[in-house]
């Protein structure tokens, strides 16, 4: 099975396609961009794409909310990693012997409180947190640490010169697996649905009160512009269900109350927290 994902081998996102699928069933198709991690799923380069959605530190990252709904896939299913970030470097060096620390810019700020005990090192932002590991090994940086998960460290035989440097220690992200709309499923007990309200006083509040009387949990809100410069939004919600709803009493409800209403996956919710 190929899942796409952003970034390179010993990543975040490869530390949860693993998790997901399972690491000795899976190749992966690296990719340096959201858009063609995205692209690689419905162009069937891939089976499936996991991409990240939301970080409990940094928060949901918007521009992945619009570009699965343009690109027609579904979601089936999500994965909850523990975001766990540490510094490593090539051997035989302590961090006083570092002058440069690269890494994705998420990361370095995940960082900061770490960082700023070290006004003398310069931060440079890379792409991806294991590509920075990756570029130490390959020429031999000395004086230069990357930030990433320990399956880069491992990889890249790169010494951890500190571990679990992240500032917040309940720091996790949330990866939404995707892929072709013609295998989706049908059951579960989660939702994605997007959709537009008119412009009139309390209409969301009103969506939202009728989910309320349906026992619907409202686990996820966000709203995201529509770019057409006239100042609409898309609304994005997470929906957690029981046995006696399904996912078409969702929809005659909403289509009632809402416009541009589209159901962008259902699946089972990830109620574990997995390591990195």
């Amino acid at each position: 099975m190929k899942i796409a994902i952003q970034g390179e081998k010993g990543s975040f996102h490869d530390v949860a396609a693993r998790q997901y699928f399972g690491s000795d069933t899976i190749e992966l198709v690296e990719c340096p961009t959201f858009d063609m991690t995205v692209n690689a799923a419905k162009q069937g380069i891939a089976d499936f794409a996991i991409i990240a959605i939301e970080n409990a530190r940094s928060g949901s990252i918007l521009y992945n909310y619009t570009l699965i709904r343009e690109s027609g896939l579904k979601v089936f299913g999500e994965h909850n990693v523990r975001i766990k970030q540490n510094l490593m470097a090539l051997a035989g060096q302590q961090i006083t012997d570092i002058r440069e620390i690269r890494s994705h810019p998420i990361a370095l700020a995940q960082c900061m409180d770490f960082l700023n005990h070290y006004p003398e090192i310069t931060l440079i932002e890379s792409e991806d947190t294991a590509g920075s590991a990756r570029i130490i090994n390959e020429k031999r940086l000395y004086g230069v640490a990357a930030i990433g998960p320990l399956s880069a460290a491992r990889i890249y035989n790169l010494n951890i010169l500190a571990e679990g440097i992240e500032t917040y220690k309940k720091n996790y992200t949330r990866f939404l697996v995707i892929g072709n709309k013609e295998n989706q499923n049908k059951q579960g007990n989660k939702a994605s649905v997007c959709f537009a309200t008119g412009h009139k006083p309390g209409s969301l509040a009103a969506v939202l009160v009728l989910l309320a009387e349906m026992n619907i949990n409202l686990s996820k809100i966000q709203s995201v512009p529509r770019l057409n410069g006239e100042w609409e939004y898309m609304f994005y919600l997470d929906l957690e269900y029981g046995n006696n709803i399904n996912i078409e009493m969702i929809e005659k409800t909403l289509e009632k109350h809402t416009s541009n209403l589209e159901v962008l996956g259902v699946y089972n919710k990830d109620n574990m927290l997995y390591e990195s």
